[in-house]
């Protein structure tokens, strides 16, 4: 297992959810924080709670921008000496189906999950490079799963899993070790606004077969993270039982597999379109404030 201290880690979106919780175990472990994120605030708060400028370096930066992480990387570098670790973890959701999504705001979740994930890689990696060191690209279980109303999401997150596999393949010779992170529902606040706004959400959360019903904190989601970081591992699962999944992805696509949720699916998805109408947005309100930005 690999020792974290001193250690430069870099995270997105690591002001606040999962990204937030892992830089403070990283912190405690000894690590030196490189956080980006679009919430000023958020990180000045992080910096002040992990302990300022000696041991944490934060930047106002949009993945969807290559040059404004590249100058992440060139910053981190001059400021702690190079690169260890990439947490690629910057990610969104939209609300509603195919026909009733906003186009924009169904481009964005692809432009910040998979081009977002890209830009952060290919900063990163010549400083990776140099230092033999490791990153993890965070997808979700729903690379292996699809679900009615989050297509946005799932492709998003099924192109972290091959990019992944890609960039393991390709720079694995190089001593840098890539990880991918696959997580069922986590309690970030994407989830808890999800179920705020849309309560079609939460039902369809309820006719799903245990345990994919069930809602993960992030303590435990960053726990894994942290170990997998430690350990350098090819995969993280959060829960454990998601690992099954991964094998047992050719029958989730199947007609058997997607009984389950195609009993459900024709009521849930024209209430979800219904509220998305009346909401007005197709993301969470913070969302669409950030994406003003």
């Amino acid at each position: 297992m690999t020792t974290l201290q001193g250690k430069v880690v870099l995270i997105t979106g690591g002001a606040r959810g999962i990204g937030a919780e892992v830089a403070r175990r990283l912190s405690a472990l000894g690590a030196k924080l490189v956080l980006t994120d679009l919430d000023k605030a958020e990180l000045d708060t992080m910096a002040a709670e992990l302990g300022g400028d000696e041991q944490v370096l934060t930047m106002v930066a949009d993945v969807r921008d290559l040059p404004a992480m590249e100058a992440v990387v060139d910053k981190a570098v001059e400021r702690f000496g190079g690169l260890d670790v990439a947490v690629a973890n910057a990610g969104i959701a939209s609300y509603g189906s195919v026909l009733q999504v906003d186009p924009e705001a169904f481009k964005r979740v692809l432009d910040v999950n998979l081009l977002g994930v890209f830009y952060t890689a290919r900063a990163a990696l010549p400083a990776l490079i140099d230092r033999r060191g490791y990153l993890l690209i965070v997808s979700s279980l729903a690379a292996f799963a699809a679900s009615p109303g989050m297509a946005s999401y799932d492709m998003s997150k099924a192109g972290n899993e091959h990019l992944a596999n890609a960039l393991r393949l390709e720079v694995g010779h190089r001593g840098v070790g890539i990880g991918v992170a696959h997580m069922s529902w986590i309690d970030t606040a994407l989830v808890r606004d999800t179920k705020a706004d849309l309560a079609s959400f939460g039902n369809f959360l309820k006719a799903l077969p245990w345990p994919l019903s069930k809602t993960t904190s992030v303590d435990k989601c960053a726990t894994a993270f942290v170990k997998g970081i430690e350990g350098r591992k090819d995969r993280v699962y959060c829960p454990g039982w998601v690992a099954v999944f991964r094998w047992l992805k050719p029958v989730l696509s199947s007609a058997v597999g997607e009984l389950p949720v195609r009993k459900s699916s024709a009521a849930l998805v024209t209430q979800m379109d219904a509220e998305v109408a009346a909401l007005g947005r197709s993301t969470s309100a913070y969302n669409e404030e950030l994406g003003k930005h």
